[in-house]
């Protein structure tokens, strides 16, 4: 299936789109370039050095009495365990975060690229990676933090393979709890000039995000939520791939919404760059994960 327009006026206003989302799919990857110069000259010499210089997937890390969890990162759609957390990472391993990040839904031939499999085997992926977090910290929970897919999915694994009891927290940053419309998912696949409009030839779980796809409709059946876990939302009114952006929130008890316009009314990031580059949206994170301890997030967090 191709995501193109039908009309001559449809196909200028998409073309003008398109040119405007890959500026700032530009702009987000100069500032992960960015990112990555800033760390240590061991941590560029490769990905998992560029963990574990920084004590990011540092398996003997041990959790301490005010941060007692370790944080599974888990990115999102064409993300990976390293780009999508070249900021956020270090960020919370310098307050004293054990933090681990996993790739998933990795597919044949597209070796960079990841979160594109089934999402329901992506779930799986994550369930056996937390298994090996909490037997190499010796902790009885996780938190998880993730960005777009990657705060959708582990609802998955929360749900239906038996995580709920392994996880204190879930934080989404821009995530896909309840899809998005066809022009979100061309938005995202055209931010990454390989692929094009095409999507069905992409992935299977770009269409399982689709708003009202078969997934999300037994993902949400019963409620958003499970009992016994913390779920945060932390939405950008400018996202352009999870349209309408609401379509994030969650419902249920244990459930905080926040829109980081309303932190910070000056914040333009989207939905790369709220992951990316936000010190708003790092912030409260770290709020998420320590409630007893959040201070108010603002534009100079």
């Amino acid at each position: 299936m191709k995501l193109k327009p039908s009309t001559p006026a449809a196909s200028a206003a998409g073309t003008l789109r398109r040119s405007r989302l890959r500026r700032s799919a530009a702009a987000a990857l100069a500032l992960a370039v960015a990112a990555v110069v800033a760390l240590p000259a061991t941590a560029t010499a490769a990905p998992e050095s560029a963990r574990t210089s920084s004590g990011w997937n540092d398996y003997s890390c041990t959790p301490s009495a005010a941060h007692p969890r370790a944080v599974v990162l888990v990115h999102g759609t064409f993300g990976n365990s390293v780009d999508n957390w070249l900021g956020l990472a270090p960020y919370l391993v310098r307050r004293g975060y054990c933090v681990f990040s996993l790739d998933y839904g990795q597919l044949p031939g597209k070796p960079f690229f990841h979160g594109l499999g089934p999402i329901e085997n992506s779930a799986g992926q994550l369930s056996a990676y937390v298994d090996k977090v909490l037997d190499a910290t010796g902790t009885g929970k996780v938190d998880i933090v993730g960005h777009s897919q990657g705060g959708m999915m582990p609802r998955y694994y929360l749900k239906f393979l038996g995580g709920a009891p392994k996880v204190n927290a879930l934080i989404g940053i821009a995530p896909s709890n309840h899809g998005t419309t066809l022009s979100g998912l061309a938005a995202l696949a055209d931010q990454f000039p390989p692929v094009g409009d095409v999507v069905d030839e992409i992935g299977p779980a770009l269409l399982q995000q689709k708003q009202g796809s078969d997934f999300l409709q037994k993902l949400n059946a019963g409620g958003d939520t499970v009992p016994g876990v913390a779920y945060t939302v932390i939405a950008t009114r400018y996202d352009e791939v999870v349209t309408p952006y609401r379509t994030q929130f969650l419902d249920g008890p244990g459930v905080k919404n926040v829109t980081l316009q309303d932190l910070c009314p000056i914040d333009i990031s989207e939905h790369l760059t709220i992951a990316l580059v936000d010190r708003a949206a790092w912030h409260e994170t770290a709020n998420a994960l320590d409630p007893a301890h959040a201070t108010r997030t603002t534009c100079f967090s």
